[in-house]
């Protein structure tokens, strides 16, 4: 990057409070968010509670595009409550004018007792989906746990006035996120309370499985007596490696250190240093598979990790290995496990969730004697339940109260103003994001990113939390259930031990754009492309946005110029002629289309990288091939 002739900078270290919703006190706040009133075709800026600035939107949906209108007044609900239906109970009332909250799913009655005191509560169970789409236009707000489908046809039917849906519990899969933001609805989970009751559950598990319980149990009632037949296996000594670890995974490790057991484990955003201060040492996905004993399953269900338990990863496990999940069924291939158990690859599992649920009676793997099951447990204890009733009622009455819940998984609203100037470059910053995390190799963990901001504008006027809450969503989104936003950017890096280092750097350039460049650098982690890495050790990254497009700009000290867009090679190469046709060659003999090519080099006949956009991911042979051309010395594959 060119050296400018005037500059200034400022350095912001990043490191975010846990944001947690306030408890009830309403009698002087406003009765909605007015960023979730109904969309309006004229807009006024929105103004949130978390500071003075306006909230930016880190999700490009359609609703974005339309300016929305402050609510002014609730519309009023109706009678006292509905009576109670088959499976319900009797919500309560709560201030006559206060907001209407369904509650569709049994919820603890320490949670209902802070709804009441805030808003009108109707607790009606077994809905079915036109049952719930036909109730869902009469209230504010919504609380379900996982058996309610909050599907697309629900925000519709709402016709603008469901302000807030609250999951009591970690996972959001039975919530159409899209569609919420699209009609400015607001989505809040409750993450943090069953913590110790799932870790707790798959200790149980873990133990039942190795000590055979369940068969035994099984045996026993039926008047039989087979001692011999139910020999276990010791979990002393042994290696478990757990596969996730934040809040679930990080507790199971440590009550199995009390167990005796050598604890190992993968996950690519865990601080290392909070890894060894437990006894844990954190390794690469493939050495965990080949080292471990047992497995304890504690990763999200995200495109990346579904089915990554499948015939292939099996087949690099150690014959006899036990399994155990209490995550997310869709993690594990169901077909290949049945597999793996007939062959004695894996001796054991012990399974609480499963891809469908209920799982079909007849399913091979819930009838298979070497299987432990039990009906998603996971959360199921009193203490837990009570614990997720409140922190999802706290979450939701923080919302309808004009908060900013720090549980939100979606985003508010942007006043179209400040996105349309914005725009290019948000999408910038997430490429980044997800650009520079695929050049991180091992399995240390990342825990510093600086940040570098270049701008003809004053340092002080660049407001840059939506900039950096996109780089944020970039950088874990792609490997981990959060779902990253302006609300919850600072407190989900907080949680993943990421911290974020902003500098602001004032350029000779033109002032009709807010940012000039962003650079993003990674330190004390190795890379999977040398070339990447700078002479004082981080792996950096620039880019701009041309006309409009953004696109990468530097790769460690090699300028080059891609636009980010759909996937890319990057090659370090011999400075030679012939080398683009030699590539471009090897992708065409394989139909893979290139879009785009561009060389930088610091020296002439030295070195140089080659940037080459493809539409399609090549496969491994095509990659093979173009790593064996004499002249290249290192390349690497990236999904954008």
């Amino acid at each position: 990057m060119a050296a400018a002739s005037a500059s200034s900078s400022s350095t912001k270290f990043i490191f975010p409070p846990s944001i947690s919703p306030s408890p009830a006190s309403h009698q002087s706040k406003p009765k909605l968010l007015s960023f979730l009133s109904a969309a309006a075709a004229a807009a006024s800026p929105i103004s949130l509670k978390l500071s003075r600035s306006r909230c930016g939107h880190a999700r490009r949906s359609p609703i974005v595009a339309n300016a929305l209108k402050s609510a002014e007044s609730t519309e009023t609900s109706s009678a006292a409550s509905s009576k109670s239906r088959s499976g319900a109970e009797p919500g309560g009332a709560g201030p006559a004018d206060g907001p209407t909250i369904l509650v569709s799913e049994k919820l603890g009655e320490a949670g209902l007792d802070v709804l009441r005191g805030y808003g009108r509560v109707e607790c009606l169970y077994d809905l079915s989906p036109e049952e719930l789409c036909a109730k869902i236009s009469d209230v504010d707000a919504l609380i379900v746990r996982s058996g309610t489908k909050v599907t697309r046809q629900v925000f519709e039917a709402a016709k603008g006035r469901l302000k807030v849906v609250g999951r009591a519990g970690v996972g959001i899969d039975n919530v159409d996120l899209q569609a919420a933001t699209e009609h400015g609805c607001l989505v809040v989970n409750a993450p943090t309370a069953n913590t110790v009751a799932a870790a707790e559950h798959g200790i149980a598990l873990l133990a039942a499985m190795a000590r055979n319980v369940a068969q035994a149990d099984a045996s026993i009632k039926a008047g039989k007596w087979e001692r011999s037949k139910y020999v276990g296996v010791s979990l002393v000594g042994k290696t478990l490696a757990v596969m996730g670890f934040g809040k679930v995974g990080s507790e199971v490790a440590r009550r199995a250190k009390g167990l005796g057991m050598t604890v190992i484990a993968h996950d690519p955003y865990a601080p290392a240093d909070r890894a060894r201060a437990m006894g844990v040492e954190l390794v690469s996905f493939d050495q965990a598979i080949a080292t471990a004993d047992f497995l304890s399953l504690h990763m999200p269900l995200t495109p990346t990790t579904s089915k990554i338990f499948n015939d292939n990863t099996f087949s690099k496990m150690k014959k006899g290995v036990r399994i155990v999940n209490v995550a997310r069924g869709g993690v594990i291939d169901e077909d290949a496990l049945v597999r793996a158990l007939d062959s004695g690859i894996v001796a054991q599992a012990a399974l609480d969730v499963f891809t469908k649920e209920p799982p079909p009676t007849d399913s091979k793997l819930v009838q298979h004697p070497n299987v432990t099951v039990t009906p998603h447990l996971g959360a199921s204890t009193k203490e837990a339940q009570e614990g997720v009733a409140i922190e999802i009622a706290e979450a939701v009455v923080g919302a309808l109260n004009g908060e900013l819940a720090a549980t939100a998984v979606n985003a508010p609203m942007v006043p179209p103003d400040v996105l349309t100037e914005l725009a290019p470059y948000v999408v910038l910053a997430e490429k980044l994001g997800r650009l520079v995390v695929q050049l991180v190799a091992g399995g240390g963990g990342i825990q510093s990113v600086r940040v570098v901001y270049t701008s003809a504008r004053d340092t002080d006027d660049l407001d840059t939390r939506l900039l950096r809450a996109m780089i944020t969503k970039g950088l874990i989104e792609p490997i981990s259930a959060s779902y990253i936003n302006l609300v919850n950017a600072d407190y989900t890096a907080k949680q993943k031990g990421l911290r974020i280092v902003e500098e602001r750097v004032r350029v000779d350039a033109s002032p009709e754009s807010p940012v000039d460049s962003i650079q993003v650098k990674i330190s004390n982690v190795e890379s999977k492309f040398a070339s990447a890495v700078t002479e004082n050790g981080e792996i950096s990254i620039e880019g701009k946005v041309k006309d409009g497009i953004p696109r990468l700009t530097c790769v460690g000290s090699f300028g080059v110029d891609v636009s980010l867009e759909g996937n890319l090679i990057l090659c370090r190469q011999v400075d030679q002629p012939g080398m683009i046709g030699r590539v471009g060659n090897i992708l065409g003999e394989h139909n893979v289309n290139v879009s785009f090519m561009s060389v930088g080099r610091t020296v002439r006949r030295k070195h140089a990288i080659m940037a080459i956009g493809v539409d399609e991911e090549p496969s491994k042979e095509t990659l093979k091939k173009i790593g064996e051309v004499p002249a290249i010395e290192e390349f690497v594959f990236l999904n954008l």
